[in-house]
């Protein structure tokens, strides 16, 4: 698939997808916005991709925040429609069954912060800078910044940040449970492809199901319990979960096929 603001490039079924605005500090317009959307699109529908990776292009931002210039002179429906585009295009990010990780190299503010916390987990290089400056523009997180980061890092951090506009270092973003490593830029890439590859041998169905299952403790409409019982159950119509046991009987290493 053809892309306006993301270059991408897949090897050994993980997609590494490049966010690339660097003019900007890859900040998040209405192209990237389509781009993304369609990104999960393939993800979800090309086999061969298993996992997959969004980093900023160069060495100085992921994401450092909307492109401001699309805010000028919305009305208050127009305003409502910009925030409800950027909420669903990260909900399907969150919900994607397949894996998608952040690694945050240099600044991740506002819709970038926003878009990294809608990624399944993130793994920052020591450069990495977090935050949700809003406020300095007179204006909240709109992309779900507000109730991602109170899930990651709980209320009372979450609101300091929210109110103060401040930002954090890496290490601090792994004190808090924003990030679940720190790095060297030179490494950042190595260390989510090392976690993906393998979480890349284990059973597909069985991956996103605990996607899918772990993400309904913040859904108020579902029982996250009766869902974890629901996909338990559905497991074991799958043909890995006959492969999964039949090989941990037999001392072998099993071999999955996503059905």
């Amino acid at each position: 698939m053809n892309y306006t603001t993301l270059l991408t490039s897949l090897e050994n079924n993980i997609l590494t997808v490049t966010i690339n605005r660097p003019e900007k500090l890859n900040a998040l317009n209405k192209d990237v916005f389509t781009d993304l959307h369609n990104l999960v699109t393939e993800i979800e529908t090309n086999a061969e991709i298993k996992s997959a990776i969004l980093i900023g292009s160069g060495a100085k931002a992921f994401v450092a925040g909307a492109d401001i210039t699309e805010f000028n002179n919305l009305n208050l429906d127009e305003a409502k429609a910009l925030a409800k585009r950027g909420q669903d295009v990260f909900f399907k990010i969150e919900n994607c069954s397949k894996p998608i990780v952040a690694c945050v190299n240099g600044f991740a503010l506002g819709g970038g912060c926003e878009l990294a916390m809608s990624c399944h987990f993130r793994i920052a290089s020591d450069n990495a800078k977090f935050g949700q400056p809003e406020v300095n523009l007179g204006l909240i997180p709109g992309y779900g910044g507000t109730q991602r980061l109170v899930q990651l890092i709980g209320k009372g951090k979450a609101i300091e940040l929210l109110i103060s506009a401040n930002m954090i270092d890496a290490n601090t973003a792994l004190q808090y449970g924003l990030v679940n490593y720190v790095t060297t830029p030179e490494e950042l890439l190595n260390k989510a492809k090392s976690i993906l590859t393998v979480v890349n041998t284990k059973a597909p169905i069985a991956v996103a199901n605990c996607i899918k299952v772990a993400n309904t403790v913040f859904d108020e409409t579902k029982n996250g319990f009766e869902e974890e019982i629901n996909a338990f159950g559905a497991c074991f119509t799958t043909q890995d979960m006959r492969e999964g046991t039949t090989a941990f009987l037999e001392k072998r290493k099993a071999i999955f096929t996503g059905k």
